[in-house]
């Protein structure tokens, strides 16, 4: 069950980049300044390629809002792709029949290249990697910047960190990592964290299998393009030590008024629910899988050998991969408030809250 939908629709080097999110409550403080905000933080990080240069991510506001404040109708916003001057007569919805210019015949290894074009009956993989592109993400941060205002309202704060760069921890290790892949024409991941911090306990239920707040968390960072890794507290780490190293042991606090936790090792959730606790979660974004020095594939049309396609991208997307991680967070933890919480508008929501 959700109360928030969300859908985008768009290619990367097509005219824009659309979404709609709905079932926001009315009354919600948001505008471009905000959104301005968290389009800045996904375009910028260590490794980033020259497409984060063209474009600026400035997002028309169509729908659901009105003097800066939601309406409670379905949230509609826009981005504009700048580059698509570029590609008019590639990227036309109504081009002309016949050869197509900049076709993709050969697909790149670990990308959606091959697999969307095997599904979907595609020879040009062109109609694959343009929709399969992390460009679509500009577009989730968008929306899911409303889910952290909604958040901020009720005193939750989302943030993320880059844990790790090609095995490196520290930022002149990660930068030297970067700098290195991108010498050999090749590319980088890493570890990034989320944080919650102010939730309340109880968002989530065990009582359904579909219920558990980890299952969503871990679907929706799982979305994120790349990623191939999702734990929350200790995680993997965990299933190589004991018991007794690993659960949070409670106590009273010095009133015997509520039970305390003096550890966090769960990470804010027990039993696919919120404790109140941090809520931490982690992703492994894998390497990006444009390769500049590509590897060995197959050109589809030919039948024969060849170099992987090389398409414009980063060398690194971990930093940009924190910060969408953070904005699906959000998300996911919207939604859970307002399945808990209820209300229309977001004086109701706080006065539920409240209670």
């Amino acid at each position: 069950m959700r109360v928030l939908r969300l859908l985008t629709a768009g290619e990367s080097h097509g005219p824009a980049l659309t979404g709609i999110l709905e079932g926001l409550p009315a009354g919600l403080p948001f505008g471009s300044a905000q959104l301005a905000v968290q389009a800045a933080r996904r375009r910028a990080g260590y490794g980033r390629g020259n497409r984060m240069k063209i474009e600026d991510d400035a997002v028309e506001i169509l729908g659901g809002l009105r003097a800066g404040r939601t309406t409670g109708g379905p949230l509609a916003l826009q981005i504009r792709n700048k580059d698509f001057k570029n590609w008019e007569a590639i990227m036309a919805a109504e081009g002309p029949a016949g050869p197509r210019k900049r076709a993709v015949l050969v697909p790149r290894p670990g990308h959606a290249d091959l697999v969307g074009a095997l599904k979907y009956g595609h020879a040009d993989m062109r109609d694959v990697l343009e929709r399969a592109s992390a460009r679509e993400t500009a577009m989730r941060v968008a929306l899911a910047t409303a889910a952290r205002s909604l958040l901020s309202e009720l005193g939750v704060r989302v943030v993320s960190r880059v844990v790790s760069v090609g095995g490196a921890e520290d930022e002149a290790g990660m930068k030297a990592a970067v700098d290195a892949a991108k010498a050999a024409g090749d590319t980088v991941g890493g570890i990034f964290e989320v944080t919650a911090l102010g939730l309340p306990p109880g968002l989530g239920s065990y009582a359904q299998w579909d219920r558990r707040i980890e299952g969503d968390l871990a679907k929706a960072v799982m979305s994120l393009n790349a990623v191939k890794g999702v734990e929350v507290g200790m995680g993997f780490a965990g299933a190589a030590l004991r018991g007794s190293e690993v659960h949070d042991a409670l106590y009273w606090n010095a009133k015997r008024t509520k039970v305390v936790r003096k550890t966090n090792r769960s990470g804010g959730v027990d039993g696919g629910i919120t404790t109140g606790e941090a809520l931490i979660v982690r992703g492994a974004l894998k390497p990006i899988a444009t390769l500049m020095n590509p590897l060995p594939s197959v050109n589809l049309a030919a039948r024969r050998p060849a170099a992987a396609h090389i398409e414009r991208s980063d060398t690194c997307a971990v930093p940009a991969a924190a910060v969408i991680a953070e904005s699906l967070v959000c998300l996911e933890l919207a939604d859970h408030m307002l399945l808990k919480y209820g209300g229309d508008s977001l004086k109701e929501l706080k006065r539920h809250y409240a209670a």
